[in-house]
């Protein structure tokens, strides 16, 4: 009954952990891309656009 127990724990927290990984990564990413547009729309603004 102990090691079913020790498993039960043990699969819990390795799953919780890959989930908060995840997230973490996911908000990594995000920031990373957010971060990417600001810089890229920031110099787009100081060039000039030739009208069409």
């Amino acid at each position: 009954m102990k090691l079913v127990k020790l498993a039960a724990v043990l699969i819990g927290t390795t799953v919780a952990g890959l989930l908060v990984w995840r997230k973490v990564e996911a908000d990594r990413l995000e920031n990373a891309l957010w971060a990417e547009a600001e810089r890229v729309s920031g110099s787009g603004e100081s060039e000039k656009i030739p009208a069409s």
